[in-house]
């Protein structure tokens, strides 16, 4: 499995998958693989990672878990493929997205475009078997998750995490704001954003300010 992510976040991970923790989280994801239907598949379990590289990291946007739905996940949290029904907090996200920019409503709910701009689409599990939502939690992956979280932020400066829903804002307590910029709100999902947490949080024009202001390339959201 450790071999479908890029040789530059192989290096900076190396210690953590040399972990036991680690090394019994990959044969429990071995097993489920074989013996039952689970996501994404298994060439994207580590695809926020090989579509934004340590170095090109900008922005963090952490979720709970991949979508457990056929054919949704694609290794990139909050994202489907192109073509797929728009799941509804991704809706929600695009809605949000539109009254930023006064644009259209999005064709694709592949979030691909924001990830090689610099967006790390981090899931805090990276896998789920097929319609059990949290199945594949406390086995280890936030373990490893928490792990990249405090190495970004203790490697790197001026990066915009966004932590949306009370389970990412939790991960508040990994990230040195002192140096980072940390925005934080309801989750997307309508239970959350009908009662007022989600919507009008500003935060992909917020993030372009921030990232301007430390003459960072912006963010181009538009899909």
């Amino acid at each position: 499995m450790i071999e479908t992510i890029t040789n530059s976040w192989k290096e900076k991970l190396q210690s953590e998958f040399d972990k036991d923790y680690f090394i019994t989280l990959v044969d429990f994801i071995v097993t489920s693989y074989q013996n039952s239907k689970c996501y994404p598949i298994k060439k994207d379990v580590f695809n926020a990672f090989n579509q934004c590289s340590f170095e090109n990291i900008k922005v963090v946007l952490i979720g709970q878990d991949p979508y457990h739905g056929k054919g949704q996940a694609n290794g990139l949290c909050f994202s489907v493929h192109n073509g797929i029904k728009h799941p509804p907090s991704l809706v929600n996200i695009l809605k949000e997205l539109i009254v930023n920019y006064d644009c259209l409503y999005p064709a694709t709910g592949d979030l691909t475009a924001w990830a090689k701009q610099g967006v790390l689409l981090l899931n805090a599990t990276l896998t789920v078997e097929e319609s059990k939502a949290g199945s594949h939690q406390k086995q280890g992956w936030e373990t490893f998750t928490d792990a990249v979280i405090k190495k970004i932020s203790d490697e790197k400066e001026d990066v915009v995490f966004l932590l949306w829903g009370g389970y990412a804002r939790k991960k508040v307590k990994l990230i040195d704001e002192s140096k980072h910029f940390v925005l934080e709100t309801g989750h997307p999902s309508p239970l959350s954003a009908n009662r007022g947490y989600w919507f009008g949080n500003e935060h992909f024009l917020k993030t372009n300010v921030y990232l301007k202001s430390k003459n960072k390339p912006e963010i181009n959201w538009l899909l």
